[in-house]
């Protein structure tokens, strides 16, 4: 795969969860990279280089929440877009995922459709996107 490939990294503690958004991912071109959990994916994150970064809040050890705010104030980071996609609903949790720098904050159960076009626009917003 050439400089042209996308890669997606997905910090999500449910595997099976984890797997079906990978495997969504892949259907539609992207490579996948898979963390479970925010503590494992922190020292790796600059390493993979992402073209976005699918992310759970609620995890053990680091929140999702934490990472955001991690790669926020990393300069090597911050331009790399964030999915959010969390079971944590209410007005006050989505306003806090966005204000930390979350691209878009998607409720859990995710639509296939959903997913997709939130990765897809963020790809293209980040300049990452296929010409």
């Amino acid at each position: 795969m050439g400089p042209e490939c996308r890669k997606i990294v997905i910090i999500e503690d449910e595997p099976d969860t984890a797997e079906m958004y990978a495997e969504m991912m892949r259907i539609s071109g992207y490579e996948v990279v898979k963390y479970f959990g925010g503590s494992s994916a922190v020292a790796q994150i600059a390493e993979q280089k992402p073209s976005a970064v699918v992310l759970d809040l609620m995890m053990p050890e680091v929140s999702g929440l934490e990472v955001l705010q991690y790669m926020k104030a990393e300069p090597s980071l911050s331009d790399i877009p964030v999915i959010i996609v969390s079971a944590k609903t209410l007005p006050e949790d989505i306003n806090e995922g966005l204000d930390a720098g979350a691209s878009v904050y998607l409720t859990k159960p995710v639509s296939f459709s959903d997913l997709k076009k939130a990765i897809d626009d963020a790809v293209t917003m980040s300049g990452e996107g296929m010409a």
